[in-house]
Parts: C-alpha cells; structure tokens; sequence
C-alpha cells in the first residue's frame, strides 16, 4: 500500500468522475487579504473544509447516555454561525463535542481508501478532529467529528481548512464498500447520525 503523492491525487480529482470536488490544485491560505486555516492540495494529503451549513454540539439534554446503537438526535443542539473580520466560526463550548460535515464530496476509486488525521494548528489550540477511515469506492460527504479538549471556548472556523485527508492506494479490494452496501455510502451535504 502507498501514500498518494500531490500529482497522483491531482490526476484522480481532475478525471470524468472526480476523487474530490470542488478540488483546488494548490495550499489555500490566504484569501482577499485575509490569513486561512490552509486548505486544499498538500504534498502528500489534501486539507478539507468545515461547511458553515451545519454543526450540531452535544448538550441539549444533561443527563442520560449516548448510544450508538439507537442515537438520539435530541441530544443535539444547532451551533450558531459567528463572523467577524478573521472569518466564519462555530464556537464549541469548553470539553465540547460537534458533528459537522466537509465542504467537499468524495467519490474514491476501487483501489483508495483515506484516513483522515486533524491538522496540528487546530492542535495546539486543543481542538482534535477524528473521523473514520472512508474505504474504497466510498462516496458523499465526511461526517466530522471535532472535540475542543480545553476549558476554554474554541473556535472552528467554516469554509476554512479542518483536517487533512491521506490517500492510500493498494492492490483493488475484492469487496468494496459500495459492493457491501455500507451504511454510510452517499452521505448528503449534512451531518449523519450513527447507524447500526
């Protein structure tokens, strides 16, 4: 199994049916004048983006417990959309948890799965941001999950970079993901609650 490089992923996000859109060929980090969380095309990964469409923050109800097995939707809350001149920003509350969802839409190959890994600057602000691996032929848009690991509040900043995404390319799988039927392909433009 390899690590996809730049121009490797470059080549599969420009084809008929791209591996990622929209794709921006290069490091985003900077836009009119204003400093970005990079995103875009890296050397070895591609930085995505935090959609401002929505962020729900666990929290609504203080007591109980969270299962997987059967989830609870109403055990979330709507975070509100800030701005101001350093841009567009979720707020999550000290020891915070939200679901998000990516900007972009991936349509991976039979021989691609990616894992993403959270990008040290949101790191060194105490922010981790954990998503599973999307496996071959994985198609829609990333689900995040984001935790604030401080005291303090945090900001997520929208339509700004949020994690990294590693390709990884190996000899094609017998049963992909779509073959399977997995739960979670075609994930639409909004956050996707745990299915068992």
């Amino acid at each position: 199994m390899s690590l996809l490089c730049d121009k490797e992923i470059k080549e599969l996000s420009l084809q008929k049916d791209p591996m990622i859109k929209p794709f921006t060929d290069y490091l985003v980090n900077e836009e009119s004048g204003r400093r970005l969380l990079s995103y875009g095309l890296s050397s070895y990964g591609y930085d995505i983006r935090l959609s401002p469409k929505q962020c729900l923050i666990f929290g609504k109800v203080q007591s109980g417990d969270c299962d997987p097995k059967d989830f609870d939707q109403d055990i979330l809350k709507p975070a509100e959309l800030l701005t101001d001149e350093k841009g567009k920003y979720f707020l999550l509350p000290p020891y915070g948890y939200c679901l998000g969802v990516a900007e972009e839409y991936l349509s991976l190959p039979k021989d691609v799965t990616v894992v993403a890994v959270g990008k040290s600057t949101y790191a060194r602000s105490g922010i981790l941001v954990n998503i599973s691996p999307a496996e071959a032929k994985w198609k829609g848009y990333l689900t995040l999950e984001i935790s604030n690991c401080t005291g303090l509040f945090n900001r997520i900043y929208a339509n700004e970079g949020i994690c990294q995404l590693l390709f990884f390319r190996g000899t094609e799988c017998e049963v992909d993901y779509k073959m399977r039927k997995g739960k979670y392909q075609n994930q639409p433009k909004k956050v996707v609650f745990s299915q068992v």
